[in-house]
């Protein structure tokens, strides 16, 4: 999983001076995503949105909550002529090119890592023509980069959260594998695998003691925020028949 990072480079005021962000979404900008990594803390603002699933990673066996935008691969429904048509976008969609790296501290003996802004040198939303500044003139980090990092750190601690989160869940037998499947107005069938989905009669079933640790633990409101959110599976449906148009 480690190869992605050979393209970041830290951010410095020298080498990346005159580096800007286009801050606009479309496919050719990279947001053609079926579907992108959400968490708790943004759980209330995905869920009006998006339905909120979660994907069984067969590769490292990891299990993530994640906002669903289309129903094949690089099928992102929220993408128009005009951008990314919903008030919120979650995120780790937010935040690209952006990504928080880790370098030892120069000046301590123990080796800790402090955390630093990354970019993907490789990312189409690079541009020295347009878009938002990263540094001024003098070297001095602008407002719209202050506003990244600031995201980064929220999601720093908001994927700690969340697989505190996952890992609940699992320990108490919550999550099921669902096969959905799609009717379109075509006649065609859509059928997404590999996702899960809370299960709603053991959720039910729950012990007292066990919903107040979820509720201390900040486990119980984002629980009801993902079945809310599959509201948002037919508004998705609605989308994708639109766009048979």
């Amino acid at each position: 999983g480690l190869s992605i990072l050979k393209n970041y480079a830290l951010l410095n005021n020298v080498d990346h001076q005159d580096m800007r962000v286009i801050t606009d979404h479309s496919a050719e900008l990279s947001d053609d995503l079926m579907y992108a990594v959400t968490f708790p803390a943004e759980f209330r603002n995905v869920q009006a949105h998006y339905p909120i699933l979660f994907f069984a990673d067969q590769n490292n066996e990891e299990i993530y909550p994640v906002a669903l935008f289309g129903f094949q691969q690089k099928e992102n429904l929220f993408l128009t002529d005009r951008g990314w048509d919903a008030s919120y976008i979650p995120a780790s969609v937010q935040r690209e090119p952006f990504l928080i790296g880790t370098q030892k501290k120069k000046d301590d003996p123990n080796g800790e890592h402090q955390r630093m802004v990354s970019i993907d040198t490789q990312s189409p939303k690079l541009s020295t023509e347009r878009g938002e500044r990263l540094f001024e003139p003098l070297g001095g980090t602008t407002p719209y980069l202050e506003r990244m990092a600031n995201l980064l750190e929220s999601m720093h601690e908001g994927y700690a959260h969340g697989i505190d989160f996952v890992r609940a869940l699992q320990a108490h037998e919550l999550l099921e594998t669902v096969t959905l499947e799609i009717e379109l107005k075509d006649g065609s069938q859509n059928q997404l695998l590999g996702f899960q989905t809370v299960n709603e009669d053991k959720l039910k079933d729950l012990a007292g003691e066990t919903l107040k640790m979820f509720s201390e633990k900040g486990f119980l409101a984002p629980l009801f925020m993902v079945i809310a959110s599959m509201a948002s599976m037919e508004k998705l449906v609605d989308r994708k028949n639109l766009s048979l148009d």
